[in-house]
């Protein structure tokens, strides 16, 4: 889709469908209220009915006629005003784009992104509705055979300003938004991928395929053989049992001077996860090729540095494994060496993601990162925890988990911050290792946390389980969510502000 910044009224502007809002008590979005006038009375005649749906993802279409400026008018519910924000408006915008292309519209005025979200701005609103749009209109297409019997999707969609002032920030809105959409669908085609096609290796020539096209990001790939000279024992034994061979993949964009002390995003990319010898049930096993999707999200963020030519030096890991029983597969009860020169005892191998992580981290060390953040499918614990709704945030650092719960709200991809507490750390006590790679039954996404933790001291960390916000598991919507590209880039905006001022 093209998006359009224009200083035009909207009396003037043709479409075939209008997109506006409107809160509970009947408060419009500005363009609804124009068009009220120009259409003598017509929304606000349909809401003293009582026909206008204000419930958030649900719409309602007016006019529908072909010989008016504006042929079609879709009115989205917003809600309660003193509860709209950022993520309420991508939930209308998402329904409101979703009739629009039920009814074949090409093309479309979004006059909802002027509905005012508190502390969000003209920018993050068209920012946030761009992403909301796209990823609505999101088809994976790459294993299939023939084209999509669906109806085509919009193909231009306006924002309308009424100065030239407020025309930049809506263009500055859109660079920021197809960014952060272009490093989604590149998550979401990654992780949409059966496992039989993507491998580590293809995640590999996925990083060298972006480096191409952007001069300022170097990539380069570790084999096993360099990985076991490092001692990265942890990482190898998951992949022990696989003839897939493991690969960590270093990605550094360079978008700063090169003193400037980096970012560090490592993502868990294990391509298929059979749980190892600690087989996982048969059902669903299918979801396990999502377990990829923390390296999906870091390589889905470095595309949208480079698209944003983002001034901050960001190095992207990712640690890509395949985890499958096999006779050279960890054993419960091994007892592995650590890149950091710890020992861990394996009591569970479908515990692995925290076992290619540990010695992640640990290599990050060599990039005197300022600050690291790892993203990872790491325990269902998180997905009972929080169900679908935020990704858990652990972190060792105050003002980092400040800054990422901040951009998780006005990025409408939000977090939740869980405990990381030295109570929990005995959990992983173990009588043949420094540790053992899980804590029980209780606080499991914790106690993996606290796992992590011990590779993080030299260092500002933060830790996302995603696990429950990675995929959507059901229905038609079945896939990759690109989560939480939204979350990371908008950090990494904020945080190259911040460093201007």
């Amino acid at each position: 889709m093209k998006f359009i910044a224009k200083t035009a009224p909207i009396e003037k502007e043709t479409a075939d469908c209008v997109i506006v809002g409107m809160f509970e008590s009947g408060e419009f979005s500005p363009a609804g209220k124009k068009l009220d006038t120009l259409y003598q009375d017509l929304l606000s005649d349909s809401f003293g009915r009582g026909t206008l749906r204000t419930t958030p993802g649900q719409v309602t279409t007016l006019q529908d006629s072909s010989r008016t400026r504006h042929a079609c008018i879709i009115v989205a519910g917003c809600g309660k005003q003193d509860r709209f924000t950022i993520h309420t408006l991508q939930r209308a915008l998402s329904a409101a784009v979703s009739e629009a292309k039920a009814r074949g519209a090409s093309s479309v005025i979004n006059g909802l992104v002027e509905m005012p979200v508190p502390n969000a701005d003209t920018k993050s609103r068209v920012q946030a509705s761009i992403v909301a749009t796209q990823d609505t209109l999101y088809t994976y297409t790459r294993t299939k055979s023939g084209a999509s019997s669906g109806k085509a999707s919009p193909k231009t969609m306006k924002f309308l300003a009424s100065r030239a002032t407020e025309t930049r920030r809506i263009r500055q809105g859109i660079a920021s938004g197809e960014a952060i959409a272009g490093g989604m669908k590149l998550t979401k085609d990654l992780g949409n991928l059966p496992g039989n096609i993507c491998t580590p290796s293809y995640l590999a020539r996925q990083a060298r395929s972006l480096k191409r096209d952007h001069p300022n990001l170097r990539v380069t790939v570790l084999g096993e053989v360099q990985m076991k000279k490092l001692g990265m024992g942890a990482f190898l034994s998951v992949t022990h049992g696989s003839a897939q061979p493991a690969k960590l993949v270093c990605m550094e964009y360079r978008g700063a001077r090169p003193g400037q002390r980096p970012v560090v995003l490592i993502g868990k990319g294990i391509t298929f996860d059979t749980g190892g010898i600690s087989l996982k049930p048969g059902s669903a096993m299918d979801e396990m090729k999502f377990d990829m999707c923390g390296a999906g999200s870091v390589l889905g963020t470095i595309k949208a540095c480079c698209m944003l030519d983002l001034p901050m030096n960001v190095v992207g890991i990712l640690a890509c494994a395949e985890n499958m029983p096999g006779g050279k597969a960890s054993r419960p009860g091994d007892v592995v060496n650590t890149m950091s020169g710890q020992t861990v005892e394996i009591l569970n191998t479908d515990a692995e993601g925290r076992l290619v992580l540990c010695d992640a981290l640990t290599y990050a060390k060599r990039f005197k990162p300022e600050l690291v953040i790892d993203i990872a499918t790491l325990t269902g614990a998180c997905v009972v925890a929080l169900g679908h709704v935020p990704a858990g945030l652990m972190s060792n650092d105050e003002p980092l988990v400040s800054s990422l719960l901040e951009a998780g709200e006005h990025s409408g991809d939000r977090a939740w911050r869980l405990p990381l507490w030295d109570d929990y750390q005995s959990q992983l006590d173990s009588n043949f290792a420094d540790m053992a790679n899980i804590g029980g039954r209780w606080a499991g996404t914790i106690t993996a946390a606290c796992f992590l933790s011990r590779f993080t001291e030299a260092f500002r960390w933060a830790h996302l389980d995603i696990a429950g916000v990675a995929w959507h598991s059901q229905g038609k919507r079945k896939g990759a969510t690109g989560r939480p590209v939204p979350l990371l880039t908008e950090f990494l905006l904020q945080q190259a502000t911040r460093r201007r001022h």
